[in-house]
């Protein structure tokens, strides 16, 4: 497989999961957002949705104040923001034309399908309810398109590079989205494990589709330390950071066999499931949870950069 078209696939698969990202973001959002003004009302939760999509410097250079209409339409719309849902549409659906040979007809419509699907709203906002319905409609593209690959497409180093892709991504995904939590979103005169810490913490499980799981496995109340411990080391949550290390050895170990190529991007891969295989939610709290997960973004963002050497220059 061409360097370019690997590059294409791992980063159509980066965007379908950013897009699908941040339409969880803003539906957590919009829920926190509904809180009293006491709470922190509106103004936190978006400003802290910003931080968790990591573009709160791209936003305060376009807009003087945070809103929740002006949030909602840049997180949505706003062709300055680069992790916007319309622009992670777009450049998925471009990535895919490029290699649309190596997709099947179901996972190239799913694509194509919401990019159509975008254009009828638009590059601006229209008030809540309109982004809204956007937002639902991202959020079915990007299940389409994972059923579409998972149900139809071959296990070859194109689905391989299309799953890494997804992987690495969901793993700065879920590693932002909690160290908000933990570190920006609740009010220094609040207390941890108060009535606002327990929504924060359901509404951060609900956005990862967590909370079924979350009760599943611990059957007790929303714990700071029983959340972390999901999200950062249980191999069975698919959003978990342990899990996500583990399936980027899997697709990896896959490519190296289809490619026939092995290297640091395998080495990196494998060292970081191991040290999540060691952990321990009590030490990790202990050191400091801040720092453990800005480690991991780290050494994700290093995965990313080492793929990228290894397979797409």
């Amino acid at each position: 497989m061409l360097s370019r078209t690997a590059s294409a696939l791992l980063w159509m698969g980066r965007y379908i999961e950013r897009a699908d990202f941040v339409s969880r973001l803003i539906d957590a959002t919009l829920r926190l957002a509904s809180l009293p003004s006491s709470y922190g009302g509106d103004v936190a939760a978006w400003s802290s949705a910003l931080a968790a999509a990591g573009v709160s410097d791209a936003y305060a250079a376009r807009h003087e104040q945070v809103s929740e209409a002006a949030a909602l339409d840049f997180l949505a719309l706003d062709a300055a923001n680069p992790s916007a849902m319309r622009g992670c549409i777009e450049r998925a659906r471009t990535n895919a034309r490029a290699v649309r040979t190596a997709l099947t007809v179901e996972a190239w419509e799913a694509i194509n399908g919401a990019w159509i699907e975008l254009q009828r709203f638009g590059t601006r906002g229209g008030g809540r309810e309109r982004l809204i319905r956007l937002n639902e409609a991202v959020k079915a593209a990007a299940l389409a398109f994972d059923g579409a690959t998972h149900r139809t497409m071959l296990r070859d180093d194109a689905y391989w590079f299309i799953r890494l892709g997804e992987t690495v991504e969901r793993a700065d995904n879920t590693a932002r989205l909690l160290d908000v939590k933990y570190h920006l979103l609740l009010p220094r005169d609040e207390p941890v494990g108060g009535s606002l810490d327990y929504f924060q913490w359901t509404t951060i499980l609900r956005t990862v589709s967590a909370l079924t799981a979350y009760r599943h496995i611990y059957r007790d109340n929303v714990k700071p330390w029983l959340v972390a411990d999901l999200l950062i080391l249980n191999r069975r949550m698919p959003r978990s950071l342990a899990s996500c290390a583990a399936e980027a050895v899997h697709y990896l170990d896959e490519l190296a066999r289809t490619t026939g190529r092995r290297g640091p991007a395998h080495r990196q891969a494998v060292a970081m499931a191991t040290r999540l295989n060691a952990a321990r939610i009590e030490t990790l709290f202990a050191d400091g949870l801040h720092d453990a997960i800005v480690d991991f973004i780290v050494e994700n963002n290093r995965l990313g950069t080492l793929i990228g050497e290894q397979y797409l220059f």
